[in-house]
């Protein structure tokens, strides 16, 4: 059920307004926004107008509809800063992007979520996204699930304990003992894969990135379509120049060889 909107103040109307204009569809009207929001249309237009002269939403002079403002670009450095590891890995997410022609992406445990920090979009005309900023939780998806294998046994234990599995679609793990199998499973092979695990219709690879004493700093990611991840010959490849990207990264940042099965 969904809260009075007297109950919120100003603040946070504005902040509910923007995360709800950067889930898709990416542009909305105020009568839309009113109604999903449950507040009322002339306090979403107030808010909006407000938005749009500070640069955080921006509104189509034809259709009247609003979307996310161009400001969030001036965050991408400060948010990229506070995690270095994007910055380094940008040459070999290029050089992948070039050899397989597949979205890459780089991803950071953040709290107990999945957190995109960069991306590098595929430029065919068939191609899977995943946009800077987007979240999951760390059972569901390779970028996951690779974050979570990685990670310490403590970490893990107490990500599990509590843990509340939620299905995202039908191919999602939701038992414990096989998410255990499944992290057995992807360090034994040094990488995570899924399909249809996050989205329908998508499949990804995921490898580590680990510092000198083995620990993980982040997980790169390919993004492919579930026609062609099916091709086992270009999923192989793929996979191939996955892991051959991030061990050289891996060796950039420190990492020799030990302290983790890669």
């Amino acid at each position: 059920m969904k809260q009075k909107q007297s109950s919120f103040n100003s603040v946070e109307k504005a902040l509910k307004i923007l995360l709800e204009l950067q889930a898709n569809p990416p542009s909305r009207g105020v009568r839309e926004l009113s109604t999903q929001l449950g507040f009322s249309p002339a306090t979403v237009q107030r808010t909006l107008q407000t938005l749009k002269t500070y640069g955080f939403a921006d509104q189509d002079s034809e259709t009247r509809q609003y979307r996310i403002g161009n400001i969030f670009f001036q965050f991408l450095d400060s948010l990229q800063s506070t995690y270095p590891v994007a910055r380094a890995a940008l040459p070999y997410m290029k050089k992948l992007l070039s050899q397989t022609q597949e979205t890459v992406h780089i991803n950071v445990i953040d709290g107990l979520e999945r957190l995109c920090i960069d991306t590098l979009e595929s430029p065919q005309h068939l191609k899977a996204s995943m946009p800077i900023g987007n979240r999951s939780p760390l059972y569901a998806g390779a970028s996951s699930k690779c974050l979570l294998a990685f990670s310490t046994r403590n970490f893990i234990d107490n990500y599990l304990k509590n843990l509340k599995f939620t299905p995202l679609t039908e191919n999602t793990i939701t038992v414990t003992s096989l998410l255990w199998s499944e992290i057995e499973r992807i360090l034994d092979m040094g990488y995570a894969d899924s399909l249809g695990e996050r989205t329908p219709g998508l499949g990804s690879l995921s490898a580590p990135i680990l510092n000198h004493r083995g620990m993980i700093l982040g997980a790169v990611s390919l993004a492919i379509p579930e026609i062609r991840y099916k091709d086992n010959n270009h999923r192989q490849a793929c996979l191939n120049e996955l892991i051959k990207a991030t061990k050289e990264f891996s060796g950039i940042m420190g990492y020799s060889g030990s302290g983790s099965p890669l």
